[in-house]
């Protein structure tokens, strides 16, 4: 297919575009999205690369598909949420990152990962920064402006014209024995460099809360106002503007006293917030904010579901990494750290908590994402 021309009408309609494109080989495909500006926007978006995936693995279940954090290493995992009972996770396969400086065949630890748009964003062991697309298996490692600290935060977003940046937090100071300053930086793709977009000292991301989600190329977190770390707010951040801002909460702020975590809904990546009920703190609430305007933190929001937080296998604590399935009406959650073999706990509306296996009892996941891959050329498109 790749020596024929492929002639693909201009009033066909966009999802069978999308078919007929998913049917061509990555290579092609790659310099297909040269030749036209539709179909160009198309494979960048994320939907041709989803469903060439799937028809190029007609063996693999098509369940939802996570990305897993497993002692240093990266995971593709299929979890069946409609067969939970007696199931145990199936690692479809490991995402293996080499070394892109030193040696091409060793492979690197991986302290954490940011996803964005099928792409991740990796922090190493040895404090290094690189883009990865695994689908691709193509690498960036992206280099400092003076040199990267284990406590700096970072996300991968897209500007509203589709120009993907990484933002850093780097902290200067130790909370609360010296006021913290937090300097904020943003790696441009296009020159390759590092520049300063701004100072605070007006709030802080703690640590166990530093992995925001991306929602539309923009990212969220839960933050604290530095003079008082016992109130919770979200916090969001616009790559087109490059300015912080603080996202309205859903109904009476004050009927929560604890915003416990985020999340991201697969389907139609919307972000998710799960917080527990002031008056009764046995109670959480997990709502989707079905709008949030990134200019002006205004946001609306409707309630999922609401969930027993005590009694159960799962650690409900600020920061818990856990996926929302609208289809199912489930969260997925990793188990309390060294106090359970089991990799994930299903939570549905009816408060009961089912738990998954896996085949490596030693093992432990720190962190589970969703993912639809990308195609996306990291050194051309970014």
């Amino acid at each position: 297919m790749m020596n024929k021309k492929i002639n693909i009408p201009d009033n066909l309609p966009e999802d069978l575009v999308v078919e007929i494109l998913s049917r061509v080989p990555v290579v092609s495909l790659l310099r297909l999205g040269a030749t036209s500006k539709t179909w160009n926007v198309l494979i960048k978006d994320g939907r041709v690369a989803k469903k060439h995936y799937d028809n190029n693995a007609p063996r693999r279940p098509r369940h939802s598909l996570i990305i897993m954090l497993i002692a240093f290493r990266v995971y593709l995992v299929s979890v069946d949420l409609h067969q939970v009972y007696n199931n145990k996770v199936k690692i479809i396969s490991q995402f293996s990152l080499k070394d892109p400086v030193y040696n091409c065949l060793k492979e690197v630890d991986i302290r954490n990962i940011f996803h964005c748009d099928g792409l991740l964003l990796c922090t190493t062991k040895y404090n290094r920064l690189v883009v990865w697309n695994p689908c691709l298996g193509e690498t960036m490692l992206i280099k400092p402006s003076r040199f990267y600290e284990d406590s700096d935060i970072y996300a991968l977003g897209k500007s509203s014209c589709n120009k993907y940046k990484v933002l850093r937090i780097n902290h200067y100071g130790y909370y609360p024995s010296v006021p913290l300053l937090l300097e904020c930086e943003i790696y441009d793709f296009t020159s390759n460099s590092w520049r300063v977009v701004g100072k605070t000292s007006s709030w802080l991301i703690q640590e166990w809360k530093s992995c925001g989600m991306s929602v539309n190329g923009n990212t969220y977190w839960l933050a604290n106002p530095s003079k008082d770390t016992s109130r919770d707010f979200l916090l969001g951040f616009d790559f087109s503007t490059e300015r912080f801002t603080s996202v309205s909460l859903p109904g009476d702020h004050r009927m929560y006293d604890y915003l416990i975590a985020l999340s991201v809904t697969r389907e139609d990546q919307k972000l998710c917030m799960l917080a527990r009920r002031a008056r009764r703190p046995t109670i959480g609430d997990l709502w989707i904010a079905t709008k949030i305007d990134s200019s002006t933190g205004a946001a609306s929001w409707a309630k999922f579901l609401s969930l027993e937080l005590v009694g159960k296998p799962v650690s409900f604590v600020s920061g818990i990494n856990f996926l929302l399935d609208k289809k199912d009406n489930v969260l997925v959650c990793r188990g309390k750290p060294g106090a359970s073999t089991y990799f994930l706990h299903v939570v549905g509306e009816d408060n009961k908590c089912i738990q998954m296996d896996h085949h490596d009892p030693k093992s432990t996941c720190s962190l589970l994402v969703n993912y639809v891959p990308s195609l996306v050329q990291i050194n051309q498109s970014l």
